[in-house]
């Protein structure tokens, strides 16, 4: 089966993991973000510091992190292409990688882009910053502002690879998680 392969991005705080939950507790197949889980181990093994604004730009080798990154995305990507579902929702997907690195200015080489390119994704969601919504907690440590400029990284960085943002506007879980189920259901 080749199912549709969905990514749900957005810059931290916009509500992506509660709508990824919604879907889940639907029926629907998700992979969770990873991102996540590296920061906490890269805390406990000490190699950050916690009072980091992110630790993705203060990492001992952040292009190492990044390639870590990248692969844990690119390994659920192609873990994806494989189930037996109609549709596969992604926390993230393989540009967001790109997009933190140009946010904080690090350096990629060819890898990353080809990675990007040839890994493509049946549509992309991109939930914008919300400032009623937003908090922060011990692994999302941006500001609300930062979040806004890690918006338009991401925006930027998918438009350049060809795809189509669609934008989920503000609203409850339900609403949101709706309107993506709408949206794919009208377009497939």
């Amino acid at each position: 089966m080749n199912p549709k392969k969905i990514v749900i991005t957005g810059a931290p705080g916009t509500g992506k993991s509660s709508v990824i939950h919604q879907l889940e507790d639907w029926g629907y197949f998700c992979f969770h973000e990873i991102i996540r889980s590296m920061t906490l181990e890269a805390k406990k093994a000490g190699k950050i510091d916690q009072q980091l604004t992110n630790p993705l730009a203060f990492v001992d080798d952040p292009y190492q992190f990044n390639l870590q990154l990248l692969k844990g995305r690119l390994s659920h990507y192609k873990e994806g292409a494989l189930l037996d579902h109609n549709l596969v929702f992604f926390d993230r997907g393989i540009p967001d990688v790109l997009a933190y690195m140009d946010y904080f200015g690090q350096e990629y080489d060819n890898q990353f882009l080809e990675t990007a390119r040839s890994n493509r994704y049946d549509t992309v969601f991109l939930l914008p910053p919300w400032k009623e919504i937003y908090v922060t907690d011990n692994e999302r440590m941006e500001t609300f502002e930062e979040a806004v400029a890690l918006h338009h990284a991401l925006k930027d960085r998918y438009q350049a690879l060809g795809y189509e943002t669609r934008i989920v506007p503000e609203g409850s879980v339900k609403e949101r998680t709706e309107l993506i189920l709408d949206t794919l259901k009208s377009e497939h």
